[in-house]
């Protein structure tokens, strides 16, 4: 990922080396860089991306959830803005995965292309026990996808979706109900 080309000389260097430090897998370190950034920078869409990536790799997920909110409100226009809301709102302690769900409904409609979206959607119907609806939104996400057999392996190795296995492995759609 390239820095913003508003990034003055030394935001860019420390957002760098921020995600230098995330493909070496030094969260802290990544951190500490980006604190470097000017307040301005610090709002900049890419710079929230990474931030969250950083709290969300540490599983602070109260912290991930602060920061996609950050996101959602500078680029509601960005995909990720919305499943990065989503998903740190249902990993937040106290989450709610109706309310991830809820986000990702209002996104599916401005982004009926980006199969992440059905495809967290069925994620998080299948945790709800909505199986019908999580197969339709996996159905979906496979539609959408440029990469259907890409999606239908996410599918089969995703603890969230292990209700719909049985379906997902050819048959059984009787075990549904």
């Amino acid at each position: 990922m390239n820095p913003p080309a508003t990034f003055g000389r030394e935001d860019a260097f420390h957002f760098n080396s921020s995600v230098g430090w995330m493909w070496l897998d030094h969260p802290g370190e990544a951190l500490l860089e980006l604190e470097q950034l000017t307040p301005e920078a610090r709002l900049n869409p890419d710079a929230l991306e990474i931030e969250w990536w950083i709290h969300a790799e540490s599983k602070q997920w109260s912290a991930a959830l602060k920061c996609a909110v950050k996101l959602a409100i500078q680029a509601p226009d960005r995909p990720s803005a919305w499943l990065n809301h989503a998903f740190s709102l249902r990993r937040a302690p106290g989450g709610s995965l109706l309310g991830a769900l809820e986000i990702l409904s209002r996104a599916l409609p401005q982004f009926p292309s980006t199969a992440l979206i059905p495809y967290n959607m069925a994620c998080y119907l299948a945790q709800l026990g909505r199986l019908e609806e999580a197969w339709e939104a996996l159905e979906k996400a496979k539609q959408v996808s440029s990469e259907p057999d890409t999606i239908h392996a996410m599918a089969l190795r995703d603890e969230d979706l292990i209700p719909l296995l049985p379906r997902l492995r050819g048959g059984a759609e009787r075990n549904l109900a």
